[in-house]
């Protein structure tokens, strides 16, 4: 039987439009792949709230429910696990970015987005970024 993780994830957008994307650290699953911030949906947390504690953990920065809005979600299967991916996107933060619990940032201009490789779940929402922007 196969599980279902919710995860919530981040599109930090810059003042010139710019996509924040993060490089997954080489030890973990799907180590070394390109992704959007963010992470697992805790037990009774809500997808805002899951995005502020990653947005914290992951980035160093501040993040508010007034500041962030969904945009698209999508699904994906990776060996026996279902997920559910919601994406969110943020043009206010607080706070310096500094790389925690990932390899590398870097801000990509939509553009370029396909450039990098992501976990297939993400083919979607990059496409509803370079619609969105």
């Amino acid at each position: 039987m196969s599980t279902k993780t919710d995860v919530a994830l981040l599109a930090l957008i810059d003042p010139d439009n710019r996509i924040l994307i993060s490089r997954r650290l080489l030890n973990k699953p799907m180590g070394g792949l390109w992704e959007f911030p963010g992470g697992k949906i805790e037990n009774e947390e809500m997808p805002e709230d899951a995005l502020i504690r990653e947005a914290k953990e992951e980035l160093s920065i501040n993040i508010s429910k007034s500041c962030i809005a969904p945009l698209a979600f999508s699904t994906a299967t990776y060996g026996s696990k279902n997920f559910l991916l919601l994406l969110y996107v943020c043009r206010v933060w607080e706070g310096n970015i500094e790389i925690k619990e990932v390899e590398e940032i870097k801000w990509v201009e939509k553009k370029d987005l396909r450039k990098y490789v992501m976990p297939k779940g993400n083919d979607s929402l990059v496409a509803m970024i370079i619609d969105y922007l």
